[in-house]
């Protein structure tokens, strides 16, 4: 005699593949987000975002819970391109205070053309994951880049991984006020500031660097750098 065994089916949750006018909404929102943000920087409205790309504030906020998801979905291309340049810069057969200065240079070339990279650089106040991310693999490679070029006795020796903000905020502000009119000042001004940064030109400094918990807390709204 045969005995037959029933076994309930197993079912499984399949993905609910996206709509495709879900997906048109979401690269509609992304498209207009990053042409927005690169031209006028991540303070733009997002009811102005919605309004260009067409969808209401419901739909952009069910693509992206808070405006620092959508920082993360539209930089994700810069913030490789600027992981590029770090890591580009150690590797270069240069000497160590050329490697430098290539990545301060072409890290300010790229935030001059895109102003939200530039606001997510400048302090930890923007993004998400990704940005985070960018933060993270950036920084080791720039303290090695300063640690060499010390090293060589060519970058003075008080120079601090937390100096480095410093370079991009003075020169970013020439790119914000002169940019329409002479676009290239900005390069000018980093002349005379790494002029300032060679060994021979050191001399002691009137106040610290800053350290790593207050240089966190730049560009934070005040509640939360408390």
């Amino acid at each position: 005699m045969f005995r037959f065994c029933y076994v309930a089916p197993v079912i499984v949750d399949a993905p609910i593949p996206r709509r495709a006018d879900a997906t048109r909404n979401r690269e509609r929102i992304v498209g207009v987000a990053r042409e927005l943000f690169v031209e006028s920087g991540l303070e733009v409205s997002i009811r102005r975002i919605a309004g260009e790309a067409g969808v209401g504030l419901g739909t952009l906020y069910r693509n992206f819970a808070t405006r620092d998801d959508l920082v993360d979905a539209v930089l994700e291309e810069a913030f490789e391109e600027y992981i590029g340049i770090a890591e580009r810069a150690l590797a270069a057969e240069c000497d160590a205070w050329t490697a430098f200065t290539q990545f301060v240079e072409q890290a300010l070339e790229l935030q001059s053309r895109n102003r939200a990279l530039k606001d997510v650089v400048e302090t930890r106040a923007h993004g998400r994951a990704r940005a985070d991310a960018m933060r993270e693999r950036v920084r080791p490679v720039v303290v090695e880049l300063i640690r060499r070029a010390q090293e060589q006795g060519a970058l003075r020796q008080d120079f601090t991984p937390q100096d480095l903000p410093l370079l991009f905020w003075s020169s970013d502000r020439v790119i914000e006020l002169a940019g329409q009119v002479a676009p290239g000042l900005w390069r000018r001004q980093l002349g005379f500031l790494l002029d300032g940064l060679r060994a021979e030109a050191a001399h002691p400094l009137p106040a610290p660097p800053l350290r790593e918990a207050q240089l966190a807390c730049i560009g934070l709204p005040q509640e939360q750098s408390r």
